[in-house]
């Protein structure tokens, strides 16, 4: 017997996220204050920038994540190693 895909299982996760609000867990975190979040329902993506609000993640915001990430292992790996001396 072949499953039938209705789509319906999307529409009623968009209709419980337009109704109750989204659930996010962090999926990344950036730094302390930046994180990468995503609706456990819906699977829709955000972050916070600079400000603290969340906003919709895109590829460049996803680029400046990465690149922010990656200053701040190498400042803080600094950091460590210079205590350790």
């Amino acid at each position: 017997m072949k499953k039938m895909h209705t789509g319906y299982g999307a529409k009623f996760k968009a209709f419980y996220c337009g109704l109750f609000g989204h659930h996010y867990s962090v999926t990344k975190k950036i730094t302390n204050h930046i994180k990468e979040y995503e609706c456990i329902h819906c699977g829709k993506q955000v972050s916070t920038d600079v400000k603290g609000n969340l906003s919709k993640l895109t590829p460049q915001r996803r680029d400046i994540n990465r690149t922010l990430e990656n200053l701040y292992s190498k400042r803080h790996r600094a950091t460590a190693h210079q205590q350790v001396a």
